[in-house]
C-alpha cells in the first residue's frame, strides 16, 4: 500500500480529522480538476455517455502518460458496484476505439490519437473506501485497475492513496524475457546490456508492491498511479532511464546524469539516468527510491 499524497486546495494547515464527501461529485470535480497531477491522466471528457442502447455515462474519461486509455469511476463512500461498473464501461470502451479516437484527435491532436495504446486500458476507481472482496475481484480479472481511496482533510487538504493496483496481462505469468521489457532481440545483442537492464528491471520492481508496468514499443514505463520510471531498450554500451526527479534538485554529473526539461525523448521524466555499469546502477538507487516516493 503506497503512502498517502496530500494536495492543496486552499492553504496550508496544521493537523485535521479527514472525512468523505458531502457528495460523490466534490470528489469528481476536484480530481478532474488535477487530473494530470494527482493521476498522471490527461483530461478528455466529463459524464460521458455511452449511448441510448448501452445506456451509461463514464463519470471520466482520459489517457494516461503512456497512452493508454483510462476510464475513471467515482464513489463518495464504499460501494460494492464501483469495481463492476467500472468494468462495464471498460468493456464498452474497448468496443469503441474509433469513437474514442475520435474524441482524442479532437481534444489533444492526431499524433496522440495514432499513438493510443490500446494493448492496456485502465480502469481507475476512486472511493472513500473498498472491502476485501474489491481487491480480491480485481486480482481475478485480466484488465488494468487501479484502487484509489481519498479522503477530505479539513478544509484545505486532499489525499489519494492507491489501495490495490493490477497490470493486465500481456504475457504467461513467470515468462521474463528481454523483449518482454521493450528489448527487440534482433537489436540487441545477448550480453552486459541486457544482463543490466535485468537488473535495472528487478531494482524498480523491488522498491514497493504497489508498483505496476506498461510496456510501449520504445520504453518501459514503472507506475504508481503515475509513472515514476520509463526505461529505453538497452543501446551498445548504455541503458537510459528517465525519472520524475526535479533535476534542478540533484548534483548533476556529466555522463551520469543529465537535465531533460523540455526536451524530447522517449517516456516521461525529467532526470535522466546513463548506466553503463553495475556501479553505475549502485548510484542511481537513491534517485530511484526519490523518483518513486515523489509520485
Amino acid at each position: 500500500m503506497s503512502g498517502l499524497k496530500l494536495f492543496h486546495t486552499k492553504g496550508a494547515v496544521a493537523e485535521v480529522t479527514s472525512r468523505l464527501a458531502e457528495v460523490e461529485a466534490e470528489v469528481q470535480a476536484l480530481v478532474e480538476g488535477n487530473l494530470e497531477v494527482m493521476l498522471g491522466v490527461r483530461f478528455l471528457a466529463s459524464e460521458y455517455s455511452t449511448g441510448p442502447v448501452h445506456g451509461g455515462r463514464i463519470d471520466t474519461l482520459g489517457i494516461d502518460e503512456n497512452g493508454a486509455p483510462v476510464v475513471i469511476e467515482f464513489k463518495r463512500a464504499t460501494d460494492a458496484g464501483a469495481v463492476n461498473q467500472g468494468l462495464f464501461y471498460l468493456s464498452w470502451l474497448v468496443d469503441h476505439r474509433a469513437e474514442f479516437g475520435h474524441l482524442v484527435r479532437g481534444r489533444l491532436g492526431a499524433a496522440v490519437a495514432d499513438q493510443v495504446l490500446w494493448s492496456a486500458p485502465r480502469l481507475i476507481c476512486v472511493a472513500g473506501n473498498f472491502t476485501r472482496y474489491d481487491v480480491h475481484a480485481i486480482r481475478e480479472h485480466r484488465r488494468s485497475i487501479d484502487l484509489v481511496r481519498y479522503r477530505f482533510f479539513g478544509e484545505d487538504h486532499f489525499g489519494l492513496e492507491t489501495v490495490a493496483s493490477v497490470a493486465a496481462q500481456t504475457a504467461p505469468p513467470g515468462v521474463r524475457r528481454a523483449s518482454e521489457a521493450g528489448v527487440p532481440s534482433a537489436r540487441v545483442d545477448k550480453g552486459a546490456m541486457q544482463e543490466l537492464f535485468a537488473e535495472v528491471d528487478q531494482a524498480l520492481l523491488g522498491l514497493g508492491g504497489d508498483i505496476t508496468t506498461v510496456q510501449r514499443k520504445t520504453y518501459r514505463a514503472y507506475q504508481r498511479l503515475r509513472n515514476f520510471a520509463c526505461v529505453c531498450p538497452p543501446q551498445r554500451d548504455k541503458l537510459l532511464v528517465y525519472l520524475k526527479v526535479n533535476p534542478k534538485e540533484v548534483d548533476l554529473v556529466p555522463g551520469f546524469t543529465r537535465d531533460v526539461t523540455g526536451l524530447g525523448h522517449h517516456g516521461t521524466g525529467d532526470l535522466e539516468v546513463q548506466l553503463r555499469t553495475d556501479r553505475d546502477l549502485e548510484r542511481a538507487q537513491d534517485l530511484f527510491r526519490l523518483s518513486y516516493t515523489a509520485v
